[in-house]
């Protein structure tokens, strides 16, 4: 009996980790050709982005050349980040000042649209700053689909995601915005999406051509989006994904999830032809509290990068 679509694309495009050496995908980019840039947006993560950047970038830049640049797009932090980012050997951006002709808003998304206006490779690897718990296989990891199958053109990274919360540490309760919205805005209106484990996870790569054709939302609903857009534009089997390991990082409080909640559920619509505004307001109440906080959340989107690259093209 066959398989139904999904399994069949589960069981062709879902990789691990350990499925190439560091010395083969070095040698697979050479063969290939491939420039890879390191993308590390960030906002407010002078903490911990220092300790990624440093890592990687011995690892594998100056010791494996499997990276060529990292590059660091400092998202309106009114902390250290920046300067911990460049001290650690990043590259690093202010989104503001990039292409500022075109104009600025806050959000991951607006970083990691901007980062392709000042990176130089053929393959973008976005690493989240505010990791905790992880190793330099992450990278490898999500460029090994890339360097090997020219097919491939956007990998999604999955793991193991603890909530951690002081003492407690629970294998499984991590990723609430994925469990609670995400996963069942696919079930419902993308059900060929249905075989990635971690739709929303902030470790993944794309090849720049790719990601310079696809609107981009300013804020939290990048991943989805390029799920979405990609299988639209390249069909299912433009997508992969691998097996990372272990992945720990900062929690949000929960009216922030509510808020990164509402951008995927506008992202989603927009792709299913409802218009949405360019922003809503957002009621949220404490408990036992009548009076409402009222959180404007911007859903806009940024058109695709490629028309206002040099020459038009990615």
């Amino acid at each position: 009996m066959a398989l139904p679509p999904t399994d069949a694309w589960f069981a062709r495009r879902t990789h691990s980790w350990q499925d190439w050496t560091l010395t083969e995908l070095v040698e697979a980019k050479r063969a290939v050709g491939s420039r890879v840039s390191l993308v590390v947006p960030a906002r407010n993560e002078a903490a911990t982005v220092g300790a990624v950047v440093t890592v990687l970038r011995e690892a594998l830049m100056d010791t494996a050349q499997l990276v060529d640049e990292v590059v660091v797009i400092d998202s309106d932090s009114t902390d250290d980040t920046f300067a911990v980012a460049e001290g650690a050997g990043a590259v690093v951006h202010r989104a503001v000042d990039v292409r500022a002709d075109l104009g600025t808003t806050p959000g991951k998304g607006e970083a990691m649209w901007k980062s392709l206006f000042v990176t130089t490779g053929d393959v973008l690897v976005f690493i989240d700053a505010d990791l905790l718990d992880w190793d330099t296989h992450f990278v490898p990891g999500l460029l090994g689909p890339l360097l090997t199958d020219p097919d491939v053109a956007l990998v999604k990274g999955f793991y193991e995601r603890p909530l951690v919360d002081g003492a407690a540490d629970s294998v499984f309760e991590g990723g609430r915005v994925t469990e609670l919205v995400a996963r069942p805005l696919i079930a419902l209106l993308f059900p060929e999406l249905a075989g990635l484990v971690q739709p929303l996870a902030g470790e993944w790569a794309v090849r720049r051509a790719h990601f310079a054709r696809l609107p981009v939302p300013t804020g939290y609903a990048v991943e989805l989006a390029g799920l979405v857009d990609t299988v639209e534009v390249l069909g299912l089997d433009a997508l992969a994904q691998v097996d990372l390991g272990r992945r720990a990082h900062r929690h949000q409080s929960l009216r922030d999830l509510g808020a990164m909640a509402t951008q995927i559920i506008a992202a989603a619509e927009r792709r299913t032809g409802r218009t949405v505004p360019d922003s809503v307001l957002l009621r949220q109440y404490q408990p036992g509290v009548a009076s409402a906080d009222h959180r404007e959340v911007p859903l806009w989107e940024r058109p695709p990068a490629a028309p206002h690259l040099a020459g038009g093209a990615a």
